[in-house]
């Protein structure tokens, strides 16, 4: 069923009615519950249950354990700041407050991070729990806490769940949330106590879906089933260091070459490890005997056709798990940037953020301040910013003296390793060793319970295989080329991750919420180990910096990561990690700006260790530098509202590219004709009533298609979405017309070709090679010739374009536009998506028509292996001035509720989606004058 279409489809999404209308949308949804209600389940709702659960935000509310009076004030969006005397009291608040308008979502996330969905949402959700106890994050959390974390961040995650547990005390399910009444109609689940390893948990989760190229690893793999090294090399092609520039170009790193020459003799790689030298040797490093070969089919374990059905099947089950905050590894990004106060209005910095991830309902993202009524050492915080439901402390933000912003860094922190199954064993340098094993009981609700054994190797890694019965089947009847050890009892493959392993990211944000300076920061920032953030800095005394923090690891020389390693053989281990004083930063630099948009840290040439083979490519990095480097010129300075005018950029550089050449095609045919005069004199800018952004993307999605989606493996082709397009006209008879049928195998949200800025890049480097056999295609019928060459297949790609979106939007290209087919759909991740019919339309929200486009610096992002459906966004947006707190701006993608039909569940949308920013207050007159509510709690 269609998520609730309760916003307009106009170019301003949802301004018409929508808080005129939600009295009457309620008492019609009551009404609707009821009658169903009482139907299906011989009772019904009433308007008390659905407002039973908002949260009292004026007043005065008792708060046992406090030690003196917190007071927290809300604005006109629900957004609160918190005021204590004592640290302690400050993050008991945060607990209370969040929990007051997330909790729901919080007891969902600690859930999936624990391996315990089953016990919310029945036997649907067992595969995935298998899997998520098999990565074991709750377990590696519950080691962080008992042997990494301070003593001070003890008391912190102790406070923020004792004020949990005091918003939970006394109520029941429907107390708490809609969605606990809803579930209450299939089972008797009922929420239990918050604790400091729920909040840690969380970390692990955030940096799975932020882990890197383990995905790419699986692809490549792949690709050698059916592609040669030139090809593979094709589609993953060198980072263009000469056009898009890394981060790091005036910058720092340990200058003690010494640091560098122990990690020589260590075995880490050295600057020959680039992302082009890798991918034109993918699929020859798995060869047992550590030789690498031209072919790739030399490679033992990854060149047999059972080891490609493996690592489908376990793409299968990755596709499968839900995302927590991302979209599972793929696509992820994220902008920030930092302009020095040479170049500003203010004369200090100004820095910007948004990063980019799938969107949700609520929100991943929660706004908030912390605030100390006196900074001192009994109460060490006044700090504002995004932090997560579940977590105490702010992630991105800013304090009375410095700001920070975050995105991915991309470095390769997961390995798999395929390992040669013996027995009950395991094959390692000739020699048997046994599995550590563990059972773990899955509890189902309304089921019968479900007992698995997770078995990791000796030093820690899981064997994801066991956890796909048609993985198990094929590892044990995998064929093996001569090369490498004895089949034993077939293939397993295992999964080797930084975040694994206990570590110290929860101190680190503690450490730089109250940072007051550069140094400070560094310090913090080098505890933030998992996820590997790209961390930029600016600071009121008219500083910026950028630092990669993160737990690196280095492998022999010759190993690179880019594709799953032959686990049977020791010199394929990790050989330890980047030392952090050896991690590129930059501070002041001379340029005055630095952006990170998820490129290139660091140009290989000028570093001594392989930080990934998989950057992105640079195409919003390079596009939010012009954009900078075009307002400087000539000495222009830059505003707030520039930097937000920049977060709005929809310029498509694909579209620079290809129009030019798309223009030059005769495409034979009056209907295409009058579509291709879409592009004369087209910006390129994606605007949401372009119809011009409509036809290009709909030509590049179908030269991706044509290019390259039937000469990938089946398990990298879309599923899910068979469309058919019935064509305009033909160069043919009518009867000749006929229907184009696109089917494949892999979820059209998570599959490649997508719209990512490397298939900018494949494609950019093809168009210099017009006959190149990519171009090539079969011929279908008389009337849907094959293709020979480039400008063959660009035709064929417009023909088709035209077919789709007369069959979209109408045969009248007057009334096309890209907002029409790129819209945003808010669902509340668990009943939402998988609820009954009225629940989910209770729940969700939307369409609104966006422009934007993947790749772009407005980066709504689409997949062009299942249609034009926004499947990323920008989470949030903000941009801090330096030279006055108060005159910040930020967004949330929702609102700061997770209650459908609280006036907060989705009050910032229609501003977000308008590119508007809101005031965000700082100082304590500021916070005042903007209150709307407040509530103080007692102790």
């Amino acid at each position: 069923m269609p998520p609730n279409t309760t916003a307009s489809t106009g170019q301003q999404p949802g301004k018409s009615g929508r808080r005129k209308g939600r009295k009457a949308r309620l008492i019609v949804l009551v009404l609707v519950l009821a009658l169903i209600g009482g139907v299906a389940y011989g009772s019904y709702w009433s308007i008390s249950t659905v407002r039973a659960s908002f949260p009292q935000t004026k007043g005065t509310l008792t708060l046992k354990g406090l030690s003196g009076p917190v007071e927290v004030k809300r604005d006109h969006y629900g957004i609160p700041q918190i005021y204590a005397s004592s640290d302690a009291d400050l993050f008991m608040a945060q607990g209370y407050v969040q929990a007051q308008d997330r909790f729901y979502e919080m007891d969902v996330r600690r859930h999936m991070a624990s391996g315990r969905l089953s016990e919310m949402f029945g036997k649907s959700q067992v595969d995935n729990d298998e899997f998520l106890r098999t990565l074991g994050w709750d377990r590696v959390a519950k080691q962080e806490y008992d042997t990494k974390l301070s003593a001070t961040t003890k008391k912190y995650l102790q406070a923020y769940a004792k004020g949990v547990n005091s918003y939970l005390q006394g109520k029941d399910g429907e107390d708490i949330s809609l969605e606990y009444a809803a579930l209450g109609f299939t089972n008797d689940y009922k929420p239990q106590a918050w604790t400091p390893v729920d909040s840690i948990s969380w970390l692990k989760a955030m940096a799975w879906d932020l882990r890197g190229n383990m995905q790419d690893e699986i692809d490549r793999a792949l690709l050698t089933s059916r592609l040669g090294p030139k090809q593979i090399a094709d589609l993953y092609p060198q980072y263009p260091y000469g056009r898009n520039k890394a981060i790091v170009q005036e910058g720092q790193y340990n200058e003690l070459t010494q640091t560098f020459e122990q990690g020589g003799a260590n075995g880490t790689s050295g600057a020959n490890g680039t992302a082009g030298a890798s991918a034109g040797t993918a699929g020859t490093q798995g060869a047992a005997s550590g030789t690498s070969g031209a072919s790739g089919t030399a490679s033992g374990a990854s060149g047999t056709a059972g080891l490609d059905s493996q690592l489908g099947g376990l793409t299968n089950v990755l596709d499968d798990l839900p995302p927590a905050v991302g979209v599972n590894g793929d696509g992820i990004g994220s902008n920030s940037w930092v302009v020095g106060g040479k170049y500003t209005i203010t004369g200090k910095p100004l820095l910007a953020n948004d990063p980019h991830l799938s969107p949700s309902l609520p929100s991943v993202w929660y706004q908030m301040g912390l605030h100390c009524r006196s900074v001192s050492s009994a109460c060490q915080y006044d700090v504002s910013g995004y932090t997560f439901a579940g977590m105490p402390g702010v992630i991105i933000g800013h304090n009375q003296d410095i700001s920070w912003g975050m995105t991915n860094s991309g470095v390769d922190v997961t390995d798999l390793y395929l390992e040669k199954l013996t027995g009950d064993g395991y094959l390692y340098d000739g020699k048997v060793k046994p599995f550590k094993t563990r059972e773990e009981t899955i509890k189902v609700a309304g089921g019968e319970s479900k007992k698995i054994v997770v078995r990791q190797t000796e030093d820690g890694m899981p064997l994801l295989s066991d956890r796909d019965e048609e993985l198990v089947r094929v590892g044990r009847k995998a064929a093996v080329d001569t090369a490498a050890p004895d089949r034993g009892d077939g293939y397993g493959v295992a999964l080797r991750w930084t975040a694994l392993q206990p570590g110290t990211t929860m101190d680190a944000v503690f450490a730089m919420d109250k940072a007051k300076n550069w140094t400070d920061f560094r310090k913090a920032a080098a505890r933030f180990e998992v996820p590997s953030q790209n961390l930029i800095y600016a600071d009121t005394e008219n500083h910026i910096g950028y630092t990669l923090p993160g737990k690196i690891p280095t492998r022999a020389k010759g190993d690179d990561g880019s594709i799953p390693a032959p686990g049977w053989d020791s010199k394929y281990r990790w050989t330890g990690y980047v030392p952090q004083d050896a991690l590129p930063y930059e501070y002041d630099p001379e340029r005055g700006y630095i952006v990170t948009a998820n490129q290139a840290v660091i140009d290989p040439d000028e570093y001594p260790y392989t930080l990934t083979a998989d950057w992105g490519y640079g195409a919003r990095s390079q596009r939010i530098t012009d954009l900078i480097q075009s307002k400087i010129k000539d000495g222009g300075k830059i505003s707030t509202d520039d930097m937000r005018q920049m977060q709005l950029d929809n310029s498509s550089e694909i579209a620079r590219l290809l129009v030019p050449k798309l223009l030059k095609i005769d495409p034979g045919n009056k209907d295409v004709r009058e579509a291709q005069k879409l592009l004369e004199g087209w910006d390129y800018t994606q605007d949401a009533d372009s119809a011009a952004a409509a036809y290009f993307n709909a030509v590049w999605r179908n030269i991706l298609k044509l290019a390259f989606g039937n000469k990938l493996p089946k398990e990298l082709r879309p599923k899910g979405q068979c469309l058919w397009v019935e064509p305009v006209n033909t160069t043919g008879p009518a009867d000749e017309a006929e229907k184009v049928r696109e089917c494949g195998q892999r979820d059209p949200d998570r599959a490649q070709p997508d719209g990512g800025d490397r298939w900018f890049e494949v494609v950019r480097k093809l168009m210099n090679q017009p006959d190149s056999d990519w171009w090539k295609t079969p011929k279908v019928s008389n009337s849907r010739p094959g293709a020979v060459d480039r400008d063959q297949l660009f035709k064929r790609a417009m023909i088709d374009a035209r077919w789709e979106l007369t069959a979209k939007l109408g045969k009248d290209i007057d009334s096309w536009s890209w907002g029409r087919l790129h819209r945003l759909f808010l669902k509340n991740q668990t009943l939402g998506t998988a609820g009954p019919g009225f629940i989910q339309y209770a729940l969700n929200r939307g369409p609104w028509e966006l422009g934007g486009g993947e790749a772009t610096v407005n980066a709504t992002g689409w997949n062009a292996a299942g249609g034009y459906g926004v499947v990323w966004v920008p989470s949030m947006r903000m941009v801090v001035n330096l030279g006055d707190l108060d005159k910040s701006k930020w967004i949330n993608l929702t609102g700061a509720s997770g209650h459908a039909y609280n006036s907060h569940y989705v009050d910032q949308t229609e501003k977000w989606a308008d590119g508007e920013l809101l005031p965000w207050s700082f100082s304590d007159q500021a916070v005042e004058k903007s209150t709307a509510d407040k509530l103080v709690l007692r102790p």
